[in-house]
């Protein structure tokens, strides 16, 4: 992708439910171009707290937009360089995907969806609990929240699946998060948060999931627990 760049004056990238713009602090490094970002998220105080280290070089500018990507068109994308997003596609409907898509494609902006999850989880040592945590949580990620059925693990193959009806190549590599080593405590975030999900989706678990979870966490804090969440990166780029 950077290669794809080379020789341009100034990139255009929007970044589609920015948060607080951790994808730009990733990206922005690698390429070698002066660079413009429009960070869009459809939270306010998400935006108030968006950063990006822009104080070791003149070459990357940054402004906010408040907005719903839902609502992207190929309009809106005239003079962008780069479309990208991480950790999103999970929460859109196949509709919305279908529209992202559509409207990248239209506009013949490649688009970069970084860390889109496969509800792939493997932990050692493994527990007789995890594959029902993983389903449950799963579950939960395939809801329908405000009359919209959420793609969940399922986004990568319909992303792939709607450039790709549209004549854009797709490739798709994966991307694992590591958990363990040195970043216990983010291991912990992450577990708290897994097991709540299946637990909201599945009440009847709860009992047996808060035993889980002591028991996970203590493994965290003794340094024995160790595994990888499946996730995927997907990089569309028209002809």
């Amino acid at each position: 992708m950077v290669r794809r760049f080379a020789g341009r004056d100034r990139l255009v990238i929007r970044d589609l439910g920015c948060g607080t713009g951790s994808l730009g602090r990733w990206l922005s490094p690698l390429l070698p171009n002066p660079q413009h970002w429009i960070m869009q998220d459809r939270e306010p105080d998400l935006l108030r707290h968006v950063y990006m280290d822009v104080t070791s070089t003149a070459l990357v500018t940054v402004e906010t937009r408040l907005g719903d990507l839902g609502g992207v068109t190929a309009a809106d994308l005239a003079g962008t360089s780069l479309v990208t997003a991480s950790a999103l596609l999970d929460i859109l409907t196949t509709e919305e995907v279908d529209r992202l898509a559509a409207a990248c494609a239209d506009a013949r902006v490649p688009a970069l969806f970084t860390l889109s999850v496969l509800g792939e989880v493997e932990l050692s040592p493994a527990d007789p609990l995890d594959a029902e945590i993983a389903e449950a949580f799963n579950e939960h990620q395939r809801r329908v929240q405000d009359g919209r059925r959420l793609l969940g693990p399922d986004a990568p193959a319909a992303v792939v699946e709607s450039f790709e009806k549209r004549g854009v190549a797709v490739q798709v590599a994966p991307s694992p998060w590591q958990l363990g080593g040195d970043h216990p405590e983010l291991t912990a975030e992450w577990l708290r948060g897994w097991v709540g999900a299946a637990v909201e989706q599945r009440p009847e678990l709860a009992a047996e999931a808060a035993s889980y979870l002591r028991q996970r966490l203590d493994a965290i804090e003794e340094g024995r627990l160790s595994g990888t969440v499946g996730h995927v990166d997907v990089l569309a780029v028209p002809a």
